[in-house]
């Protein structure tokens, strides 16, 4: 799947302008509440939806083009995005403009072009594009059935996901019974939890075992999870503890709801490649993580960097000191306008010397407080 390097939006939600903004391999976001982190996690849910043609979905489950639109349609006319790919060999880009309570495409473009190493701006492009005039309400783009928009891009556009581990109410999807089939991927609140580890140890047991091996360490009193080989249509999550004996299991609900969360954000980041997007989103990770588990959670999330691209949100300064400064975005809000900036390593190394980058963080040194 192509990389996707560059990214251009403006005027969806509280990103007014955000320019050629690179993306790396590991993408950690930083700031204080609402200023617009989650927006710009938001976004990639909206390019999942458009490339799945459930974008009027999205629309009207955001609260229509006014709840999009920077400061609404009466201050911004039209949402506008970018995305470059493999450092310009591939671009997709689109405009919205409001209409009622819809949004239609202004224009819509793919162009393949030739990779390059200059500014993003200046990527070379070649004249085999396809371009759709406006009007519709959904992507023409998804359309194409040949091709490198569909062979190169659209797959994984539709696989992208925003994983946020939240609800671990006893009533939450996670702690219920779900259908053994539902396991080729997990999804976004992990629902699916139960059969799709029962599909990682049937058919990826390297995968199992280093999940559970993980969660052992985060959770010394865990065993392992129970196989039934005949359970019906429906299962839950079953379990014993390390001391105990399978033919004890306990169910879901007396997993913690912190344990439980890292149960999902293992089996996630440490799943089968072929399960995966190749762009990894999440949302608040560190949610009742005890500090030992933020550091099994950020030494796993290095290692999947290596082979996906990943972007995390989070709160957390414990988390955020496991990580490397080129690695964190700090988003800062001024004039009602989102801002991120990656920090440099070098502006920091003096202060490296004696403090922890979360620290930092804490003394409002790299920004993104309140």
């Amino acid at each position: 799947m192509p990389r996707l390097d560059y990214l251009t939006v403006r005027g969806f939600k509280s990103i007014h302008a955000l320019e050629d903004f690179e993306l790396r391999s590991l993408n950690v976001l930083i700031g204080a509440n609402g200023t617009g982190k989650s927006n710009l996690l938001s976004l990639f849910k909206m390019l999942s939806h458009l490339s799945q043609k459930r974008l009027q979905f999205f629309i009207r489950s955001e609260g229509g083009p006014d709840a999009l639109l920077f400061g609404g349609r009466n201050q911004t006319s039209r949402l506008e995005t970018v995305l470059f790919f493999e450092n310009g060999r591939y671009r997709y880009q689109f405009s919205l403009e409001p209409a009622a309570d819809a949004m239609l495409f202004a224009d819509e473009e793919f162009l393949p072009g030739v990779a390059d190493d200059t500014a993003p701006g200046a990527f070379p492009t070649t004249s085999s594009g396809t371009a759709w005039p406006g009007g519709h309400g959904e992507s023409r783009a998804a359309d194409i059935e040949h091709g490198e928009f569909a062979s190169y891009v659209l797959p994984d556009m539709k696989r992208w996901r925003v994983f946020h581990f939240q609800d671990m109410s006893h009533m939450a999807k996670v702690r219920l019974l779900s259908y053994v089939r539902d396991n080729l991927s997990l999804k976004p609140d992990a629902a699916n939890l139960a059969p799709f580890l029962r599909h990682i140890r049937e058919n990826h047991p390297d995968h199992y075992r280093r999940i559970v091996e993980t969660i052992q360490l985060a959770a010394p009193f865990f065993g392992d999870f129970i196989y039934r080989k005949n359970i019906g249509e429906q299962m839950e999550l079953e379990w014993f503890e390390a001391d105990g004996a399978p033919d004890n299991p306990f169910g879901p609900l007396q997993l913690s709801d912190g344990t439980l969360r890292f149960i999902c954000l293992e089996t996630l980041l440490d799943g089968p490649e072929n399960s995966q997007p190749d762009l990894i989103l999440i949302d608040e990770p560190e949610l009742g993580l005890h500090p030992s588990a933020l550091t099994l959670l950020a030494e796993t999330i290095k290692g999947v960097a290596d082979s996906h691209q990943v972007i995390v949100s989070t709160q957390s300064a414990d988390l955020v000191s496991q990580f490397d400064p080129e690695d964190i975005v700090v988003v800062n809000r001024r004039d009602g306008e989102s801002i991120f900036e990656r920090l440099d390593p070098d502006h920091l190394s003096d202060w490296l010397e004696d403090y922890a980058l979360g620290d930092l963080w804490r003394m409002n040194v790299l920004g993104g407080r309140p």
